[in-house]
């Protein structure tokens, strides 16, 4: 049994309900080919570009009101991008701006790279809120050991954060005592992050990256901050250089330097 066949037009919340679009994507009523208009539009919706924008995350397009719609007949909505970067400074909106992007998709597995931090009440709520803003099918992995993640196949991932990931991967290597660094940490901290960037290239499920936009301002006071500065800026890069689409989050707002 083959299962029920894409509707060719779906006409939905996209905004408001993206969890809906999920289940029927998740069915196999919506597929690559579906003309998904965009309805029910309310004014806490941005206009104009950001609107075009949200909903080409989704897949779907918005039409003006009394626009009459053919079925079947094609209308171009950019390409999902496989591979996305979304950077910002802290309480930018970059999370939730990650999270938007994958709304209306079923099964994403959430990748979080902090871990528990047991004993840190402020942390456990941060997490918390968090995970409580997710969509109620999402997975979520606590993990640093992105490589397998990004080989494999599945839903579509989303990481958050770099910035956690590489100061684990600099613990790892005790990259923040000078003497560590000068004997091979530093070399061994490249070898992890080269596994990392390699992976995400050769990546072939849909995968959105959070990371931290850092050295715009205070320059660090200890040799290991500026270190860390230096370090996440290389990876930020790298990482950038092997995604299709590029955002960045400024009071939250999303800018596309990239796709």
């Amino acid at each position: 049994d083959a299962g029920p066949a894409p509707y060719d037009m779906l006409l939905a919340d996209v905004t408001g309900r993206p969890d809906a679009l999920a289940r029927l994507r998740a069915a196999g009523l919506v597929g690559p080919t579906t003309d998904v208009i965009a309805v029910h539009i309310g004014h806490e919706v941005p206009p104009g570009a950001e609107l075009d924008r949200r909903l080409a995350a989704a897949g779907a397009r918005a039409v003006p009101d009394g626009t009459t719609l053919t079925v079947g007949e094609y209308h171009a909505v950019p390409d999902l991008p496989r591979r996305t970067l979304v950077t910002g400074g802290a309480r930018s909106g970059k999370s939730l701006e990650a999270e938007r992007r994958l709304a209306s998709f079923p099964g994403v597995l959430y990748v979080a790279t902090g871990g528990d931090r047991e004993g840190d009440p402020e942390w456990r709520a941060r997490v918390a809120t968090h995970r409580d803003r997710r969509p109620g099918s999402w997975r979520t992995a606590e993990t640093c050991d992105l490589v397998p993640l990004l080989a494999g196949e599945g839903p579509p991932l989303l990481v958050d954060c770099l910035s956690l990931w590489l100061t684990d991967a600099m613990d790892r290597v005790d990259a923040w005592d000078d003497a560590a660094w000068e004997a091979g940490g530093e070399e061994a901290l490249r070898v992890r992050t080269g596994e990392l960037v390699a992976a995400v290239r050769a990546a072939r499920r849909t995968v959105v990256l959070v990371t931290n936009e850092v050295g715009s301002g205070v320059v660090p006071a200890t040799a290991s901050g500026r270190r860390f500065r230096d370090e996440l800026g290389r990876l930020n890069a790298a990482v950038a250089a092997e995604c299709e689409h590029l955002l960045l989050v400024v009071a939250g707002q999303a800018l596309t330097l990239r796709g």
